[in-house]
Formats: structure tokens, C-alpha cells, sequence
């Protein structure tokens, strides 16, 4: 038995919740089955592949909505989980069981975790702790926009390696290493380490750099990161520069796409006014109703200025 999963690549909720997935499978279906991984990632157009599906069960965890036939297994929490009305229809009309979303939970991980135990009776104490860092991690339930940016735990730590180095092939040692071992093993293990510390520099320097290029007007933190050789950034570094800021917009260029970030301030006490995943959805985007973003083709980078602008205004008006 050949299982495929298929997960949100570069992100520590969707790493976790392939590997929670996959102890599930295993533990309740499949004892002897073997698991083969694929980070997916959103792009402007294509985001799966007719050869994606090659397992003998195919899941797909903290991504999209696919209607492909082959599909077995999803779970997914975003607002934004269809690329089309027509997918929307088609999962109303699923009955296998096995293709689960809730918008609720803030984590997909804790998703599988809470379905597999009240469904089908699965629960791995072991991965307790796993499935509580991609609750504070994807729901961003971090103390303070400090705790969130100087990495003190382990699981900070691998989230930023997981979201900044390049390619999928760590990913997928990091993954196989969470269905068993701790975390604080994990970022301890020399191969990991030899990863993590060039990108925890360039975390330190990247800080740098926001601070000097970032605007903050009307509670809106903006910058451009165009030109800088950067994939990706900590998400909270506009609030820990600018701790009374509401929203951050952003402009990047991935290897794959130019992106629009959005983002809010978790540490505002004040309800926000606007659902950011709305927003992302006027533009083929999408995400949660706090944080979001828009892919563009890798060479629309004025089309994402364009956009960027925008979305800027609308959140400071």
C-alpha cells in the first residue's frame, strides 16, 4: 500500500499535519503502507497535476479542494478551500466520509487530530505536542510579536527553517522525524542544525532590512521586498517593528511567483474591520479571514504592485 499525501509545502502547519495524517493512516488503516510526500504550493494558475495523484490512497491536507477522482483523503481549514464554485459543489456532494473541512479550527493539524479521535478513535499522545504548536503557530497564538519573532522554542525555531529553506527535500526529512520524535530532537539534529543557522542570519538580517524599507500610514505597514534575494519572511516582524499597526501589505518575488501578502495584527485588541481572505479572493487569492495572499505570475510584478496598492488603501480608509 502506496499512500500519496500531498501538503501545504513550507509551512509548519501543513508539514505537521502530513505527518499526523500519515500516523493516522497508518495506525488506523494501513499498518504497513508507505508514504511518499508532495509540497504543494499556491501559484497563479496549475496548482495539481494529473501526475500528483499516483498513489494507491492520494490525501491532500492543508491545500485546495481537488475533484480529481483519485482523490481519498482531505482535510482542509482555510475560508478560501476552493479554487472554484464547482469544486465547492462537488465536495457538497462527497460521501465517502473522507474529505473533511472545517473553517473553525486554526490549525489543520489539530483538524485531523480531533476527527481522527472522535470519527475513528485515533489518538498518538505522543504527537500531542506537535498538534498544539500548529495550533499556536498557524493561529499565530504566540504571547507577544516578540516571542513570535526571536524563535525561542524549538518549534519556532523549525518553522522557520521549514518556511525558508529551499526545496522540499529537508521538508520531507522533517516530517518523517515528526511522526516519531520530538521537536526539540529534531532542531537538534546536526543535519537540521547546518540548515537552520544560515537561515536563522538571514532572519536576523532580514529584520534589518524590513525595518529600513517598511511604511507605516493609517495603521498600514507596506514594503517591497522586490529585488532583495529573499523567498519569504516571518510574518510578524511588521509588528514587532511596529507594535500599534493593525494590517501589513507586502509585494515579494518567490523562485515560482510574485505574491501579495496581507496580513493583521494579532495583538490588536480591537475587532479587525476587514476579512483578509475576502479581500484575496477579489483577486484569485485567498487564505483566513486574518491573514492572506495573492500569487501572480513571476513576471506580473506590476500587476501585484498594482494590487498591493489597492489593498493598501482599502485597509487604511
Amino acid at each position: 500500500m502506496r499512500i500519496r499525501i500531498l501538503y501545504h509545502d513550507h509551512c509548519f502547519d501543513g508539514a505537521a499535519a502530513a505527518a499526523f495524517f500519515s500516523r493516522f493512516a497508518e495506525g488506523r488503516f494501513h499498518p504497513d503502507a508507505e508514504f511518499a510526500f508532495t509540497g504543494l504550493a499556491h501559484k497563479a494558475n496549475g496548482l495539481f497535476t494529473d501526475n500528483m495523484f499516483d498513489g494507491d490512497e492520494n490525501a491532500i491536507v492543508d491545500f485546495k479542494y481537488s475533484p480529481d477522482p483519485r482523490l481519498t483523503w482531505w482535510f482542509d481549514h482555510h475560508q478560501s478551500a476552493f479554487l472554484s464554485p464547482q469544486d465547492a459543489e462537488h465536495f457538497k456532494n462527497e460521501r465517502s466520509g473522507k474529505k473533511m473541512y472545517d473553517p473553525t479550527f486554526r490549525a489543520c493539524t489539530s483538524f485531523i487530530a480531533s476527527v481522527a479521535r472522535e470519527k475513528w478513535g485515533f489518538h498518538a499522545p505522543d504527537l500531542d505536542d506537535l498538534v498544539k504548536w500548529a495550533e499556536i503557530i498557524d493561529g499565530a497564538q504566540y504571547t507577544s510579536a516578540k516571542a513570535a519573532v526571536e524563535l525561542g522554542a524549538p518549534a519556532m525555531k523549525l518553522t522557520l527553517l521549514i518556511e525558508g529553506i529551499k526545496g522540499s527535500e529537508m521538508v520531507h526529512k522533517i516530517i518523517r522525524w515528526m511522526r516519531s520524535r520530538k521537536l526539540d530532537e529534531i532542531i537538534c539534529d546536526p543535519e537540521v542544525q547546518r540548515e537552520y543557522q544560515p537561515l536563522y542570519q538571514k532572519h536576523l538580517e532580514t529584520i534589518d532590512l524590513i525595518g529600513k524599507k517598511a511604511v507605516c500610514k493609517n495603521g498600514v505597514v507596506f514594503f517591497d521586498l522586490i529585488g532583495e534575494d529573499l523567498e519569504g519572511y516571518n510574518k510578524f516582524i511588521p509588528y514587532y517593528l511596529f507594535p500599534s499597526s493593525v494590517y501589513t501589505v507586502s509585494v515579494s518575488l518567490a523562485s515560482f511567483r510574485t505574491k501579495v501578502s496581507v496580513g493583521s495584527n494579532p495583538w490588536v485588541p480591537d475587532p479587525l474591520r476587514h476579512n483578509l481572505a475576502s479581500i484575496c479572493e477579489r483577486y484569485g487569492g485567498g487564505g483566513h479571514p486574518r491573514v492572506g495572499a495573492i500569487s501572480f505570475e513571476k513576471t506580473d510584478i506590476e500587476g501585484a504592485r498594482r494590487v498591493a496598492a489597492e489593498i493598501r488603501e482599502e485597509l487604511a480608509d
